[in-house]
């Protein structure tokens, strides 16, 4: 059952499940995807753990209470993160584990770094830590407007027919679930969408690649081998950070906990063993 909550001016989409006195992992899904993203996963992990998702703004179902005041500033990585730590404290969760997908796992890394106090572990699954040069950032917001600006304009389900063409997505297209996967991306919309992207788009976030060697919370990072890209980016994140390790996931390629739903919750376990108090 989807919970509803209030935050601010707006009305926050969320699902927890398993025993609340147990360990808490919140989950945070990547662009286009919403609470149902770790479903498989989370049905496991419940039996050990307490499990929290949340529609992230400009996706699934939540939504802003008066559309007049919906800002895009909003939809920025630090007020996103602003955002995610006010449901923590409603939720009178003082500490976590945390687990981000893609743009998800940007937003977690933004998280560990700025409010280190909420959280015990990081779980990043091919995630990155931004882009380091201005020039990379101004080229990669420039392709992100040109993006918002398609979803806006047009169809839906074509954006994600190509979205998905990108080779990142490979394996992903196989899977047998794909066209499941692809239903439900639907349920977005397209404007909240743009909103996200050119708000909390690589190109917009400031870079955490120089806050690396400061932080303290253990990492968790994980890439598909399959993922050429990311094995690079975090290969760079492991070097940088002391307090991380590195898992190169066999035979996966971007979106690991789908294309390999087990061996992802295998390595959460392992790593988030321990007590979270």
């Amino acid at each position: 059952m989807v919970l509803k909550l209030q935050i601010d001016n707006y009305c926050l989409s969320y699902l927890s499940e398993g025993n609340s006195s147990d360990p808490t992992i919140l989950f945070l899904h990547g662009f286009m995807g919403d609470l149902s993203e770790f479903k498989e996963v989370i049905a496991i992990l419940s039996k050990q753990f307490y499990c929290v998702v949340i529609d992230l703004l400009g996706h699934g179902q939540t939504r802003v209470i008066d559309p007049k005041t919906d800002q895009d500033d909003y939809y920025t990585i630090q007020s996103t993160a602003n955002f995610v730590i006010k449901f923590l404290d409603l939720l009178r969760v003082n500490r976590c584990f945390l687990v981000g997908y893609s743009m998800g796992g940007r937003l977690a890394l933004y998280l560990t770094i700025h409010f280190p106090q909420y959280f015990c572990r990081t779980i990043l699954e091919s995630a990155s830590a931004g882009l380091q040069t201005a020039q990379e950032r101004s080229d990669r917001l420039a392709k992100d407007q040109l993006l918002a600006a398609k979803l806006e304009a047009g169809d839906l389900r074509l954006f994600l027919e190509n979205w998905y063409q990108q080779p990142i997505f490979a394996t992903l297209r196989s899977h047998p679930n794909f066209a499941q996967i692809l239903e439900q991306r639907l349920n977005n919309s397209p404007t909240l969408l743009a909103k996200s992207l050119r708000n909390l788009s690589t190109g917009m976030q400031p870079s955490l690649w120089e806050k690396l060697p400061a932080n303290k919370i253990p990492l968790l990072l994980l890439a598909g081998e399959l993922d050429p890209k990311f094995v690079q980016i975090n290969s760079q994140m492991q070097q940088l950070c002391k307090y991380s390790q590195l898992e190169i996931i066999p035979s996966c390629g971007h979106n690991i906990h789908l294309e390999n739903s087990d061996l992802f919750v295998e390595k959460i376990k392992a790593f988030c063993s321990y007590s979270c108090r």
